[in-house]
Protein backbone atom coordinates (compact mmCIF):
# COMPACT_ATOMS: atom_id res chain seq x y z
CA UNK A 1 0.00 0.00 0.00
CA UNK A 2 0.99 3.67 -0.80
CA UNK A 3 1.00 4.67 3.37
CA UNK A 4 0.69 9.06 3.90
CA UNK A 5 1.77 8.71 7.65
CA UNK A 6 0.61 11.26 10.47
CA UNK A 7 2.00 11.10 13.78
CA UNK A 8 4.63 13.49 16.08
CA UNK A 9 5.50 12.40 19.28
CA UNK A 10 7.71 9.64 20.04
CA UNK A 11 4.82 7.24 20.79
CA UNK A 12 4.84 7.34 17.14
CA UNK A 13 8.27 6.63 16.49
CA UNK A 14 8.06 2.65 16.36
CA UNK A 15 5.13 2.46 13.82
CA UNK A 16 6.74 4.46 11.57
CA UNK A 17 9.82 2.30 11.67
CA UNK A 18 7.96 -0.65 11.69
CA UNK A 19 6.14 0.84 8.42
CA UNK A 20 9.20 1.70 6.66
CA UNK A 21 10.59 -2.10 7.01
CA UNK A 22 7.86 -3.11 5.29
CA UNK A 23 6.71 -4.37 1.80
CA UNK A 24 4.30 -0.96 2.27
CA UNK A 25 5.42 1.98 0.71
CA UNK A 26 5.83 5.59 3.39
CA UNK A 27 4.97 8.15 0.59
CA UNK A 28 5.16 10.91 2.92
CA UNK A 29 4.86 12.02 6.52
CA UNK A 30 2.64 15.04 8.31
CA UNK A 31 4.02 16.30 11.60
CA UNK A 32 2.97 19.01 13.68
CA UNK A 33 5.13 22.31 13.03
CA UNK A 34 8.77 23.21 14.16
CA UNK A 35 8.42 24.83 17.62
CA UNK A 36 11.37 26.39 19.84
CA UNK A 37 12.02 24.89 22.59
CA UNK A 38 14.47 25.47 26.06
CA UNK A 39 16.03 28.74 27.16
CA UNK A 40 17.44 29.32 23.89
CA UNK A 41 14.08 28.80 22.34
CA UNK A 42 16.32 27.07 19.30
CA UNK A 43 14.03 25.38 16.90
CA UNK A 44 12.97 21.61 17.76
CA UNK A 45 11.94 19.22 15.20
CA UNK A 46 9.44 16.49 16.58
CA UNK A 47 10.89 13.66 16.88
CA UNK A 48 8.85 11.57 13.58
CA UNK A 49 10.41 14.28 11.09
CA UNK A 50 13.76 13.45 12.36
CA UNK A 51 13.15 10.01 11.40
CA UNK A 52 11.41 10.67 8.21
CA UNK A 53 14.56 12.95 6.82
CA UNK A 54 17.40 10.34 7.89
CA UNK A 55 15.36 8.13 5.24
CA UNK A 56 14.48 10.73 2.64
CA UNK A 57 10.87 11.00 3.35
CA UNK A 58 9.00 14.25 2.04
CA UNK A 59 7.80 15.94 5.36
CA UNK A 60 4.58 18.35 5.71
CA UNK A 61 3.76 20.45 8.65
CA UNK A 62 0.72 22.07 8.22
CA UNK A 63 -0.11 24.59 10.84
CA UNK A 64 -4.05 23.24 10.15
CA UNK A 65 -4.47 20.27 8.25
CA UNK A 66 -7.64 21.69 7.47
CA UNK A 67 -6.09 24.17 4.80
CA UNK A 68 -7.27 23.94 1.30
CA UNK A 69 -3.77 23.48 0.40
CA UNK A 70 -2.86 20.92 2.04
CA UNK A 71 -6.26 18.94 1.32
CA UNK A 72 -5.19 19.33 -2.29
CA UNK A 73 -1.80 17.93 -1.54
CA UNK A 74 -3.25 14.75 0.03
CA UNK A 75 -5.36 14.57 -3.14
CA UNK A 76 -2.36 14.43 -5.39
CA UNK A 77 -0.31 12.19 -2.72
CA UNK A 78 -3.46 9.74 -3.81
CA UNK A 79 -2.51 7.35 -0.94
CA UNK A 80 -3.92 4.18 -0.63
CA UNK A 81 -4.43 4.63 3.43
CA UNK A 82 -3.16 7.09 5.95
CA UNK A 83 -2.20 5.75 9.18
CA UNK A 84 -2.22 8.09 12.23
CA UNK A 85 -1.12 7.40 15.75
CA UNK A 86 -1.10 10.86 18.10
CA UNK A 87 -1.18 13.56 15.48
CA UNK A 88 -2.13 16.29 17.51
CA UNK A 89 -4.72 17.67 15.23
CA UNK A 90 -8.34 16.71 14.63
CA UNK A 91 -8.05 15.66 10.81
CA UNK A 92 -11.55 16.72 8.87
CA UNK A 93 -13.98 14.92 6.45
CA UNK A 94 -12.02 16.36 3.73
CA UNK A 95 -9.04 14.38 4.57
CA UNK A 96 -10.73 11.09 5.69
CA UNK A 97 -12.47 10.62 2.34
CA UNK A 98 -9.51 10.68 0.21
CA UNK A 99 -7.41 7.04 1.01
CA UNK A 100 -8.77 4.04 -0.56
CA UNK A 101 -8.74 2.21 2.35
CA UNK A 102 -9.58 5.17 4.99
CA UNK A 103 -7.88 6.69 7.74
CA UNK A 104 -6.76 4.56 10.61
CA UNK A 105 -5.82 5.70 14.07
CA UNK A 106 -3.16 3.35 16.73
CA UNK A 107 -5.04 5.18 19.55
CA UNK A 108 -3.04 4.15 23.27
CA UNK A 109 -6.24 2.61 24.99
CA UNK A 110 -8.84 -0.30 24.62
CA UNK A 111 -11.81 1.77 23.28
CA UNK A 112 -13.92 2.78 24.20
CA UNK A 113 -12.13 3.08 27.51
CA UNK A 114 -9.99 6.02 27.42
CA UNK A 115 -10.85 8.28 24.18
CA UNK A 116 -9.27 11.79 24.32
CA UNK A 117 -5.59 13.49 24.91
CA UNK A 118 -4.11 10.73 27.81
CA UNK A 119 -5.05 7.38 27.57
CA UNK A 120 -1.80 5.93 28.81
CA UNK A 121 -1.49 8.02 31.85
CA UNK A 122 -4.90 7.88 33.06
CA UNK A 123 -5.31 3.96 32.89
CA UNK A 124 -2.47 4.22 35.77
CA UNK A 125 -3.91 6.97 38.06
CA UNK A 126 -7.17 4.99 38.04
CA UNK A 127 -5.73 1.90 38.91
CA UNK A 128 -6.19 -0.12 35.72
CA UNK A 129 -5.53 -3.50 35.09
CA UNK A 130 -4.63 -3.62 31.88
CA UNK A 131 -4.64 -1.60 28.80
CA UNK A 132 -3.36 -2.20 25.03
CA UNK A 133 -3.72 -0.88 21.46
CA UNK A 134 -7.01 -0.70 19.39
CA UNK A 135 -6.64 0.08 15.65
CA UNK A 136 -9.96 2.24 14.41
CA UNK A 137 -11.41 4.17 11.08
CA UNK A 138 -11.33 7.45 11.69
CA UNK A 139 -14.12 9.68 11.64
CA UNK A 140 -15.30 13.44 12.36
CA UNK A 141 -15.33 12.88 16.34
CA UNK A 142 -12.97 12.27 18.94
CA UNK A 143 -11.75 8.64 18.58
CA UNK A 144 -14.85 7.72 18.26
CA UNK A 145 -14.74 5.64 14.78
CA UNK A 146 -15.52 1.84 14.56
CA UNK A 147 -13.09 -0.37 15.79
CA UNK A 148 -11.01 -3.02 14.00
CA UNK A 149 -8.00 -4.96 16.20
CA UNK A 150 -6.67 -5.06 19.97
CA UNK A 151 -3.70 -5.66 21.37
CA UNK A 152 -4.01 -6.15 25.19
CA UNK A 153 -1.11 -5.12 27.93
CA UNK A 154 -1.04 -6.14 31.53
CA UNK A 155 -0.64 -3.36 33.77
CA UNK A 156 2.35 -3.88 36.30
CA UNK A 157 1.67 -2.83 39.92
CA UNK A 158 5.02 -0.32 39.65
CA UNK A 159 3.91 0.60 36.17
CA UNK A 160 4.34 4.50 35.58
CA UNK A 161 3.18 6.68 33.05
CA UNK A 162 6.13 6.30 30.97
CA UNK A 163 7.09 2.69 30.98
CA UNK A 164 3.49 1.83 29.66
CA UNK A 165 4.02 4.05 26.87
CA UNK A 166 7.21 2.24 26.01
CA UNK A 167 5.17 -1.16 26.09
CA UNK A 168 2.76 0.18 24.06
CA UNK A 169 5.03 2.62 21.37
CA UNK A 170 6.56 -1.07 21.19
CA UNK A 171 3.39 -2.99 19.97
CA UNK A 172 1.76 -0.10 17.44
CA UNK A 173 3.55 -1.74 14.32
CA UNK A 174 3.02 -5.13 14.97
CA UNK A 175 -0.62 -4.17 15.49
CA UNK A 176 -1.21 -1.80 12.08
CA UNK A 177 0.69 -4.62 9.72
CA UNK A 178 -2.00 -6.38 10.87
CA UNK A 179 -4.40 -4.59 10.66
CA UNK A 180 -3.47 -3.56 6.86
CA UNK A 181 -3.36 -7.10 5.75
CA UNK A 182 -6.76 -7.56 6.72
CA UNK A 183 -7.94 -4.39 5.48
CA UNK A 184 -5.55 -5.95 1.92
CA UNK A 185 -7.65 -8.95 1.73
CA UNK A 186 -11.17 -8.12 2.72
CA UNK A 187 -11.39 -9.24 5.98
CA UNK A 188 -11.42 -6.28 8.33
CA UNK A 189 -14.48 -6.31 10.97
CA UNK A 190 -15.40 -3.31 11.88
CA UNK A 191 -16.85 -2.87 15.24
CA UNK A 192 -19.09 0.58 16.75
CA UNK A 193 -18.17 1.90 19.98
CA UNK A 194 -20.61 1.50 22.57
CA UNK A 195 -20.40 5.29 23.83
CA UNK A 196 -21.86 4.42 27.17
CA UNK A 197 -18.60 2.77 28.10
CA UNK A 198 -16.59 5.59 27.02
CA UNK A 199 -14.34 7.35 29.81
CA UNK A 200 -12.33 10.77 28.63
CA UNK A 201 -8.54 11.21 29.34
CA UNK A 202 -8.12 14.78 29.72
CA UNK A 203 -5.12 16.30 28.75
CA UNK A 204 -2.46 16.30 31.48
CA UNK A 205 -1.15 19.83 33.01
CA UNK A 206 1.43 20.70 35.75
CA UNK A 207 -1.03 21.22 38.10
CA UNK A 208 -2.65 18.04 38.35
CA UNK A 209 1.14 17.00 39.94
CA UNK A 210 0.21 18.97 43.12
CA UNK A 211 -0.45 16.16 45.84
CA UNK A 212 -3.89 16.06 47.85
CA UNK A 213 -2.72 14.40 51.18
CA UNK A 214 -6.03 14.19 52.19
CA UNK A 215 -6.77 11.15 49.67
CA UNK A 216 -5.95 8.16 50.57
CA UNK A 217 -2.36 6.42 49.98
CA UNK A 218 -3.45 4.08 47.16
CA UNK A 219 -5.01 6.75 44.88
CA UNK A 220 -1.71 9.06 45.45
CA UNK A 221 0.55 6.40 44.98
CA UNK A 222 -0.88 5.55 41.11
CA UNK A 223 -0.94 9.48 40.51
CA UNK A 224 2.69 9.90 40.85
CA UNK A 225 3.18 6.69 38.83
CA UNK A 226 1.11 8.29 36.55
CA UNK A 227 2.94 11.23 36.30
CA UNK A 228 6.16 10.01 35.82
CA UNK A 229 7.73 11.38 34.38
CA UNK A 230 5.95 14.36 33.10
CA UNK A 231 4.43 16.27 34.48
CA UNK A 232 5.48 14.37 37.68
CA UNK A 233 3.75 14.73 41.49
CA UNK A 234 4.81 17.47 44.05
CA UNK A 235 4.61 19.02 47.23
CA UNK A 236 6.73 21.83 49.32
CA UNK A 237 9.05 21.48 51.94
CA UNK A 238 10.01 24.29 53.60
CA UNK A 239 8.95 26.77 50.96
CA UNK A 240 10.80 24.80 48.64
CA UNK A 241 9.02 22.19 45.64
CA UNK A 242 9.57 18.44 46.48
CA UNK A 243 8.89 16.05 43.64
CA UNK A 244 8.13 12.56 44.29
CA UNK A 245 8.98 9.81 42.41
CA UNK A 246 8.42 6.65 43.90
CA UNK A 247 6.50 6.29 47.22
CA UNK A 248 5.38 2.96 48.84
CA UNK A 249 1.56 2.38 50.30
CA UNK A 250 1.67 1.85 54.40
CA UNK A 251 -2.12 0.56 54.92
CA UNK A 252 -2.67 0.45 58.47
CA UNK A 253 -3.58 4.40 59.72
CA UNK A 254 -1.25 6.16 61.46
CA UNK A 255 -1.39 9.25 64.27
CA UNK A 256 -1.01 12.54 62.69
CA UNK A 257 -2.26 15.40 60.83
CA UNK A 258 -2.92 14.96 56.80
CA UNK A 259 0.81 15.77 54.93
CA UNK A 260 2.33 15.39 58.02
CA UNK A 261 6.02 13.64 58.01
CA UNK A 262 4.95 11.28 61.13
CA UNK A 263 8.61 9.37 61.26
CA UNK A 264 11.53 10.00 60.30
CA UNK A 265 14.86 7.12 60.06
CA UNK A 266 17.87 6.97 58.25
CA UNK A 267 16.71 4.71 55.48
CA UNK A 268 12.84 6.63 55.77
CA UNK A 269 10.25 9.25 55.44
CA UNK A 270 6.48 8.18 56.14
CA UNK A 271 4.07 11.07 55.39
CA UNK A 272 -0.19 10.40 56.71
CA UNK A 273 -2.48 10.83 54.05
CA UNK A 274 -6.63 10.81 54.17
CA UNK A 275 -6.09 7.04 54.29
CA UNK A 276 -3.05 5.37 55.58
CA UNK A 277 0.46 6.61 54.81
CA UNK A 278 3.10 6.76 52.02
CA UNK A 279 6.93 5.50 52.67
CA UNK A 280 9.13 8.17 50.29
CA UNK A 281 11.29 6.24 48.25
CA UNK A 282 12.66 8.88 45.47
CA UNK A 283 12.46 12.68 45.70
CA UNK A 284 13.88 15.93 44.27
CA UNK A 285 14.01 19.26 45.84
CA UNK A 286 14.13 22.19 43.84
CA UNK A 287 17.11 23.03 42.23
CA UNK A 288 18.49 19.50 43.55
CA UNK A 289 19.13 16.35 41.65
CA UNK A 290 16.73 13.28 41.65
CA UNK A 291 17.75 10.67 44.20
CA UNK A 292 16.72 8.01 46.76
CA UNK A 293 15.65 8.76 50.13
CA UNK A 294 18.25 7.70 52.24
CA UNK A 295 20.80 9.94 49.91
CA UNK A 296 18.65 13.27 50.44
CA UNK A 297 18.88 12.63 53.91
CA UNK A 298 22.49 12.37 53.75
CA UNK A 299 22.39 16.28 53.00
CA UNK A 300 19.15 17.39 54.07
CA UNK A 301 17.60 17.50 57.58
CA UNK A 302 13.39 16.90 57.67
CA UNK A 303 12.08 16.71 61.39
CA UNK A 304 9.13 14.83 62.02
CA UNK A 305 5.71 17.12 62.74
CA UNK A 306 6.40 18.89 59.15
CA UNK A 307 3.49 19.51 57.27
CA UNK A 308 4.32 18.53 53.19
CA UNK A 309 1.37 21.21 51.83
Amino acid sequence: MRVLFMGTPDIAVPTLETLLASKHQVIGVVTQPDKPKGRGKAVSYPVVKEIALKHDLPVYQPAKVREEAFVEKVKELNPDVIVVIAFGQIIPKDILEIPRYGCINIHASLLPKYRGAAPIQWAVIDGEEKTGLTTMYMEEGLDTGDMLLKKEVAIAPDETGGSLHDKLASLGGELILETLEKAENGTLVRIKQDDAQSNYAKMLSKTMGHIDFSKPAIEIERLIRGLNPWPSAYTSLDGKTLKIWNVDVLEEEREGEVGEIIEVTKHSVIVKTGMGALTLKEVQLEGKKRMDIEAFLRGYEIHTGTILK
